[in-house]
């Protein structure tokens, strides 16, 4: 009975599998499966294509109609008449207006479905403006704004002398600060590479941790294709004059250059890219020049074999000349540093530094026979800078990373992605001393599909030791009972929903978390006037942001854009933000006046107090902070008539305020009767729009921040006022900040021609009405420059 039970199921599985059509859709350009593709046929049934790219369907009649949807691929409709297996090639888009993003979910998305916000910046926006390295890039993102190496998405950073970020920077989905310092590394980046920028404002710790509390920066290498592809770009710049004379001070011009070249190809089973950029600049700034040279690249291999695996190499070797001075002259001499530009002169502030960066990035990605995609992503970045006038402030730094993810779709559409990863950092460094640390996490995030809902929810739990110590992810379970756990847990959520055909809503909530990097906790240094002491005390920072928002497309014959609006809070506390002490070096920390410690008073009556040797700055957790605003942005791409226009704009409000009442903190601000946080504004606003007619190109842009109320008081103070010679840090900086209080406007043009489909040439001018402006105190940004530039393509 058993055995003709069992036959008849055999028989009935059979017929069904006779009945269903099996598909599979692959890219017509180079045969690579699609994930991820929309099938809907005609009688209603709807599937999603696997990590292999295949699809069934349980048709009851025949023909049946199968329309097939991917991002980025013309949609391909197509009739079936019988079972059986079928192959859809599907052609990419040849005018491709869909913006597709990865960092949000390490996969691939439509910008419109996920539930934060986010900006893209294409390749050709940094071709076209003539940009030098990322940081120029960033500042053009909507809500975002660099000072001097720091970037802050929405207010949410201040001015920290270059050290730790609270934005991460992700090259091939890995974080690329340094060891040493948990700084961004702009230049080391081979943009000519990316595939295009990818913005994500708020926290993203989960699937990234540490360094994501404001945000992630995500860049990621598009992969060849079998048409070769190769790209020169040559340009060569010359600063103007500024508006004042007295910041003049070269007899000619200064001036830059840049050569970058790429190329790709691949083949059946193999395949590869490399890069190189050569870039030099005389500095606008007296000795601050920066001359470097980088080759870069990854090498790809599918097994013939083993068609469900992919693997490769990634590989970014730079090296580097910079000068740099933090402290001016003068306000009148703001090109100048502070002491001269020749470094033989002990009083001169300005340094030159000899730096390299290696990373070499080994991956494997493999499907199961579940249909599981798993992905191992490694990389070792190797970064070390040498102190050409004091090599006894030289550091260097290696970091081990390892991430191993698994994901898994489900037929509903939804998706699971979990994993582990491991940061392990070795720091050797005269400035710093040696310390080592670890950082190891797990995460998960959950995305479902629900008709025109989609949700989201992911959690992460992380453990963080420097030197051995632990203490910094310990989590209080219970305070009256003194329960903790050594690791810190950080949630997620998200949802969205499609009100109409070009309406989206969404909310989402994310928690985040940034540890001290080794800069913070031990770099004792000076640099003129300007001191900075080590806190081995400083404790991790901690916050969340919340936001909702609404996406709302518009079309215009082929013109397509979207307009979206955000109101967002993002909160931290135990903020670490450098602030001025007056400093024991005995207890290590900062000198009380009002109510000395025991160490205190010995050091103040050891004979052995300067002034000028124990004022500085030191970073502390001073800060409970709240920021709060509304986000307005609106890109566009496509044609109107006979002209392609594109644009990238926006307006952010802020209102950042501190949540610290303590009136000895709250002293050192330059402004008492507001609680603005230092370093930031409240209006930043970017617009950048470029035309396209025939063989023309014409473009615009502009960026807009309103004055910058509260910086730390003492630059605009006499350091030691008891003694008759006055003594500043930033000299004239009161006066200067006077003067210039009504916040800072810039315009760039740029007019392009293109001789053939292989040739372009532009001309660009960066600052057009040559205003004076700086970024942070002291830090006067460029004058009016021009660009001759050639692109080549082939």
């Amino acid at each position: 009975m058993n055995k003709y039970f069992l036959f008849l199921l055999y028989l009935i599985g059979a017929s069904m599998a006779q009945a269903q059509v099996s598909g599979t859709v692959v890219s017509a350009e180079d045969q690579q499966v699609l994930p991820n593709a929309k099938i809907i046929a005609s009688d209603g049934e709807k599937a999603m294509t696997d990590f292999e790219g295949k699809f069934t369907l349980n048709p009851t009649k025949y023909p049946l109609k199968i329309i097939v949807a991917m991002i980025q691929y013309a949609n391909d409709t197509l009739e079936v008449n019988q079972a059986g297996p079928i192959t859809i090639r599907l052609k990419p888009k040849t005018k491709d207006e869909s913006t597709v993003v990865v960092s949000a979910g390490k996969r691939k998305q439509a910008i419109e479905e996920i539930p934060v916000s986010m900006e893209i910046i294409k390749p050709q926006l940094i071709d076209n403006k003539g940009i030098t390295d990322l940081e120029q890039a960033v500042d053009q993102t909507p809500g975002v704004f660099t000072m001097d190496g720091q970037v802050s998405i929405r207010g949410g950073s201040g001015f920290a002398y270059g050290t730790g970020s609270r934005v991460l920077l992700l090259w091939n989905g890995m974080p690329l600060l340094s060891g040493y310092a948990g700084d961004t590394q702009w230049n080391a980046i081979p943009m000519e590479q990316a595939s295009q920028i990818e913005v994500m404002k708020g926290a993203s710790s989960v699937l990234y941790g540490s360094g994501a509390l404001n945000g992630v920066i995500a860049l990621a290498e598009k992969e060849p294709k079998s048409i070769p592809e190769t790209k020169i770009k040559i340009q060569n710049g010359i600063y103007g004059n500024p508006a004042r004379a007295s910041l003049k001070w070269w007899d000619k011009a200064p001036m830059f250059q840049q050569v970058e070249a790429y190329h790709a190809k691949m083949n059946r089973y193999m395949g590869y890219t490399v890069s190189t950029t050569l870039f030099k600049n005389d500095g606008y700034r007296q000795g601050e020049i920066e001359n470097r040279a980088r080759v870069s690249g990854t090498i790809y291999f599918r097994p013939k074999t083993a068609t469900r695996l992919k693997a490769g190499v990634g590989y970014n070797y730079q090296m580097q000349k910079t000068g740099s001075f933090l402290i001016w002259q003068s306000d009148s001499l703001g090109y100048i540093p502070s002491g001269g530009a020749d470094t033989s002169n002990a009083a001169s502030t300005l340094t030159y530094n000899f730096g390299q960066r290696l990373f070499v990035d080994p991956y494997v990605k493999f499907i199961d026979k579940k249909n599981n995609l798993h992905h191992l992503k490694t990389r070792v970045y190797y970064a070390h800078n040498t102190n050409i006038n004091n090599p006894s402030q030289s550091n260097g730094a290696v970091i081990y990373f390892s991430d191993y993810s698994i994901q898994k779709q489900f037929k509903n559409g939804g998706t699971m992605t979990s994993g582990a990863s491991n940061i392990y950092n070795v720091v050797r460094s005269n400035l710093f001393g040696d310390h080592n640390s670890e950082n190891l996490a797990l995460y998960t995030q959950l995305e479902l599909h629900k008709g025109k809902w989609d949700f989201s929810a992911g959690a992460r739990l992380e453990y963080f030791q420097m030197d051995g110590k632990g203490g910094d992810t310990d989590f209080m379970i219970s305070e009256k009972k003194n329960i903790k756990i050594p690791f810190y847990p950080i949630l997620r959520t998200g949802v969205h929903y499609q009100a109409a055909k070009y309406t989206h809503l969404r909310a989402s909530f994310g928690q985040g978390i940034r540890y001290p990097s080794v800069a913070e906790r031990y770099t004792q240094t000076s640099v003129g006037a300007l001191n900075i002491f080590p806190n081995p005390y400083l404790t991790p920072e901690i916050g969340w942001a919340g936001e909702i928002g609404i996406k709302q497309g518009v079309k215009i014959g082929s013109w397509k854009g979207f307009i979206d609006l955000a109101a967002f809070v993002n909160q931290y506390s135990n903020m670490m933000e450098f602030s001025f002490v007056y400093f024991n070096p005995i207890s290590q920390k900062p000198l009380n006046p009002i109510n000395p410690s025991p160490e205190d008073i010995t050091f103040l009556t050891s004979g052995n107090y300067n002034v000028s040797d124990w004022v500085g700055f030191q970073a502390q957790n001073v800060e409970k902070a709240r920021i709060s605003g509304l986000d307005f942005s609106f890109n566009s791409m496509g044609k109107l008539g006979n002209v392609e226009l594109i644009s990238l704009l926006g307006y952010t409000y802020m209102n950042p305020i501190s949540l610290n009442s303590n009136t000895l903190y709250t002293a050192t601000y330059s402004d008492t009767t507001t609680n603005m946080l230092k370093y930031r504004f409240k209006h930043l606003a970017k617009a950048d729009i470029e035309a396209n007619y025939k063989q023309w190109s014409f473009g615009v842009s502009s960026r807009y921040n309103s004055y910058m109320k509260n910086i730390d008081r003492v630059f605009e103070s006499d350091l030691d006022p008891a003694v008759n010679s006055e003594v500043y840090i930033l000299p004239g900086l009161k006066a200067y900040r006077q003067a210039h209080n009504k916040g800072n406007i810039v315009f760039d043009a740029r007019i392009g021609y293109k001789i053939t489909d292989n040739y372009r040439v532009s001309f660009i001018v960066n600052n057009l009405f040559n205003a004076e402006y700086s970024s942070r105190p002291g830090d006067i940004q460029p004058p009016r420059n021009f660009i001759a530039q050639l692109q080549m393509k082939f």
